[in-house]
């Protein structure tokens, strides 16, 4: 694919948006326009199947209009000049105006197209080189032990293609998100127990690559998985791994700082505003523009350039993410995080890649300052409510930490549980290292958006069982 112009299937399409909106503002004082194009491929492979499928492409239109108090919209699958443009027509002719004066601003002028950079693009690879690619990867794991009782590798590659006007702006971009996850399963005759390593992000084939020690070491935790133990419920110090800080970030101040949130009246945090509310070495960042992250993108749906928003800084709740109309209803800062699933979706205030700003000390000294606590070291779940605050983090498996040093003793799976505010203020050495981890999370179990998480090592107490 040509990263640098869209496909030919919005090709045409994307040359008519401002003629859209232009007809669109003869009637409503501020309209947009956003076409949008999904497609890609997922690869399985296990011991017993393989299998190569198509992610069906979506494309299609939508058009907003304001209506001086909410916005409207109109969806089409069809994207031929004609009907895009009677569509605007029709639409604008039927939106419910309001006696309300206020006006949307639609930013400064802009006409630019952005795409991801890799160095190993897959499209101009075949469907069997990707698999050939997996089966590879599949066979050097599976030797790997004879205690091995399956491996599954599991490829996704997804392009997204959008363009977006507005009276003062013509964006587009693709982005190429990758996602490749390892996981092994072993038995000692008793018990299934497995592990997994998941690689991903905005980019080429080169972020995707294990290495045979990586494969390795993913087995031989597997392994000590099976003599794993239930820890002893009460309060810990924790060692949280990237991954582990990146869900608590994620849950603790992701989702109930998403600012469509506070107009429902569902986030407490909305009470701390300004405030401390967590340690202060504890900083807290949304950034869709992070390179590489697999929520990266480099503007929202709603034509807003992609750039870092500082939810938490130094302990104090700065801000909250938000959608253009949650922006305007709250008269709150403009965030670039309003997202669709696709074109047949509403827009939400959505994070993009959510994680802790990396601190000073080292990792090895933060786990020499334990005396008695856990290493967590995977994350399996996460779960927060925005209005009780409370919080809920399965951790797959965490190590003993007794006198400063790593025991070798395994716990699994391990429950961190405890109220938002106490966790985040017991936060008390922030580690210089930092990574993100991929995935997909969904709004109320539902409108799935790209994401990741992450950021460096954290010390801190919580309660585990």
């Amino acid at each position: 694919m040509d990263w640098n112009r869209l496909p030919p299937e919005l090709g045409e399409a994307s040359e008519g948006l401002s003629t859209l909106v232009t007809a669109m503002e003869t009637r409503v004082p501020y309209a947009a326009a956003l076409l949008t194009r999904n497609s890609g491929l997922q690869i399985g492979v296990n011991h017993r199947e393989q299998q190569v499928t198509e992610i069906r492409p979506s494309q299609g239109l939508v058009l907003t209009a304001w209506n001086g108090t909410y916005f409207e919209e109109a969806a089409t699958a069809a994207l031929t000049k004609k009907h895009m443009f009677d569509l605007a027509r029709e639409f604008a002719s039927t939106v419910d105006m309001s006696p309300s004066s206020e006006a949307i601003d639609p930013g400064p002028p802009l006409k630019q197209h952005f795409a991801t950079a890799c160095d190993q693009d897959p499209t101009l690879l075949s469907a069997k080189n990707k698999l050939d690619f997996c089966l590879e990867l599949h066979s050097k794991a599976k030797e790997l032990d004879p205690r091995i009782v399956n491996v599954q590798v599991r490829y996704r590659e997804t392009q997204e293609s959008k363009a977006f006007a507005n009276r003062t702006k013509q964006l587009s971009q693709n982005v190429l998100r990758l996602r490749l996850v390892v996981q092994i399963f072993v038995s000692d005759g008793k018990q299934l127990r497995y592990n997994w390593m998941t690689k991903d992000g905005t980019g080429g084939l080169e972020l995707v690559q294990f290495t045979d020690q990586e494969l390795r070491e993913l087995c031989d935790t597997a392994v000590a998985l099976l003599s794993a133990e239930k820890v002893p419920p009460g309060m810990y110090d924790v060692i949280c791994t990237p991954e582990i800080s990146g869900v608590i970030a994620h849950e603790a101040f992701g989702h109930g700082v998403e600012l469509d949130m506070f107009l429902k009246d569902r986030a407490r945090s909305e009470q701390y505003l300004g405030k401390l509310i967590a340690s202060p070495l504890v900083s807290i960042v949304d950034a869709p523009s992070y390179p590489g992250g697999h929520g990266s993108y480099f503007f929202d749906d709603e034509g807003q350039l992609a750039s870092p928003t500082c939810i938490i800084r130094d302990g104090v709740f700065e801000r909250g993410l938000s959608d253009l109309f949650s922006a305007h209803s709250l008269r709150m800062p403009r965030s670039a995080n309003g997202r669709r699933e696709s074109f047949e979706r509403k827009i939400y205030a959505r994070m993009s890649n959510t994680f802790f700003a990396p601190g000073e000390p080292p990792v090895p000294s933060m786990i020499e300052s334990v005396e008695r606590g856990v290493y967590l070291k995977k994350v399996s779940s996460g779960m927060e409510d925005p209005k009780g605050w409370g919080m809920q983090v399965t951790s797959h498996y965490g190590e003993e930490i007794r006198d400063g040093k790593l025991t070798g003793r395994l716990f699994a799976p391990v429950g961190i549980t405890g109220y938002v505010p106490d966790i985040l203020q017991s936060v008390s050495a922030v580690g210089d290292d930092f990574a993100l981890s991929g995935g997909t999370c969904g709004k109320g179990h539902k409108e799935w958006a790209p994401v990741s998480d992450g950021g460096p090592h954290l010390k801190l107490k919580a309660r585990l069982g």
